[in-house]
């Protein structure tokens, strides 16, 4: 399987070469070992087939272009970071009784939650056994970006607590779910490249700020989208009950103007067709869309920021790519 980087990066060659790395990558997904209990395999391949822009590797590889590329650490800490990617959705989809990913069928709709949740565990721990190869480091790094995955879930899990803030709470969220792996992988291909310390600390600062603006951005497009855009049909967190960022910034107002959407996202069913509609047309026309957008851009504006004190070398202007793209997607 051959891979296109899902970003357009100024210069061609690089984006080639990244391209080739990442069906490296992807052979050596394929190509863990099941623990000689071919159930592990199937239950992997099931998820790994459904797809995926393999981001976190491209990170990896792209961060590692701050120093020596070839690095032969390089793509095991890139399959690494996929394989707990890949064992967290495992787990999502079993507290989220998700019945479809990237739509396919579920593991754990397919197999049952006790598979999916084996199998998810075993995926972290080949990610584990490969970082011990490359070092005691990589498994204190990994650990503690695992403490925060963890985080991040049970706060989504438990909600809000009383007297705190639902948007801060969002946010604690979307740092530990979906922050945390993004820069560790910026992390790591800086690191296993040989690059200097400071140069790897803004690389990860930079990640973690594209990741949580990424994330808003679908935030965005959930709302803001057909469904030839985003690839599922609009409104779909709406629909789940999902308090996505623009649902948290119009529950937030108290314009009068903005009433009849706080009384829909807080007292109707919005799995009704009628109620959904309307709901999402509200949304559509509400500040809080905006509000949604101009978090979205200035997470990246952070990034950028970092990304700007990075050495001016081609994958800097990769970086930069992938801030416009971001702020693009959700314009």
């Amino acid at each position: 399987m051959s891979f296109a980087v899902p970003v357009d990066f100024p210069d061609e060659t690089l984006a080639a070469e990244v391209a080739e790395d990442l069906t490296v990558v992807e052979a050596a997904l394929r190509d863990v070992p099941s623990g000689g209990y071919e159930m592990f395999s199937e239950v992997s391949r099931h998820m790994m087939e459904a797809g995926g822009k393999r981001f976190r590797a491209m990170l990896v590889l792209l961060a590692a272009r701050f120093g020596d590329y070839r690095d032969k650490r390089i793509v095991p800490a890139a399959v690494a970071i996929e394989l707990t990617h890949l064992a967290s959705l495992f787990h999502d989809d079993v507290m989220d009784e998700a019945v479809m990913r990237r739509g396919h069928p579920s593991a754990n709709s397919q197999f049952g939650n006790s598979v999916a949740i084996l199998a998810g565990d075993y995926l972290f721990a080949r990610a584990s056994r490969i970082l011990a190869d490359l070092g005691a480091e990589a498994i204190r790094i990994q650990a503690e970006t695992f403490c925060r995955l963890c985080d991040g879930q049970l706060a989504e899990t438990v909600g809000p607590q009383p007297g705190e803030d639902s948007l801060a709470h969002y946010m604690r969220v979307i740092d530990g779910k979906t922050g945390s792996l993004i820069a560790t992988a910026g992390r790591f291909g800086a690191m296993f490249s040989g690059a200097p310390a400071d140069v790897t600390d803004l690389i990860a600062g930079a990640c973690m700020r594209i990741g949580i603006a990424w994330q808003l951005s679908d935030d965005v497009l959930d709302v803001s989208s057909s469904s030839a855009e985003s690839g599922k049909s609009p409104g779909t967190d709406l629909k789940q009950g999902v308090r996505s960022l623009p649902v948290l910034y119009a529950l937030h107002s108290d314009a009068p103007g903005e009433a009849r959407l706080r009384s829909l996202l807080t007292q109707a069913d919005l799995t009704d067709p009628e109620s959904h509609a309307e709901a999402l047309a509200l949304l559509r026309q509400s500040p809080a869309l905006e509000e949604a957008r101009s978090s979205v851009r200035e997470w990246i504006s952070g990034a950028r920021d970092l990304v700007g004190q990075l050495p001016d070398v081609p994958a800097r202007a990769a970086f930069e790519a992938l801030c416009d793209f971001v702020t693009t997607r959700a314009s």
